[in-house]
């Protein structure tokens, strides 16, 4: 076995194991227990893309591979700012469903 057959071996082992954790990520975006659980998962989805595309860009020695990689990069950065924004709140104490809960509880201490 000459280095390049080890090193395309070692790559393509890589490529299975990034696909393995791409499905497991998947199953957690979409079955996650809350919002932030989602949002972790889907940055950790664009992670393992851009790990792929590098391993890709290695094993396939396409040097323009990296370029796309850093696109995705920004890209994916961009897109999980956003829908953290649009999704977490900024004061989370603020809540109305907590608000409500408690003013009940007030009310509940008032009246005994």
């Amino acid at each position: 076995m000459t280095l390049e057959e080890a090193y395309g071996a070692l790559y393509s082992g890589a490529l299975i194991v990034i696909a393995a954790l791409l499905c497991v990520m998947l199953f957690r975006s979409v079955k996650g227990p809350g919002v932030t659980d989602r949002l972790l998962s889907i940055n950790m989805i664009g992670t393992l893309v851009i790990a792929g595309i590098v391993i890709l860009s290695r094993l396939l020695h396409e040097a323009w591979l990296l370029d796309v990689a850093l696109i995705y990069t920004m890209i994916s950065l961009v897109s999980v700012l956003i829908l953290a924004r649009v999704f977490i709140p900024a004061n989370p104490s603020r809540r109305p469903f907590r608000d409500k809960k408690r003013k009940k509880k007030k009310e509940a201490e008032d009246h005994d």
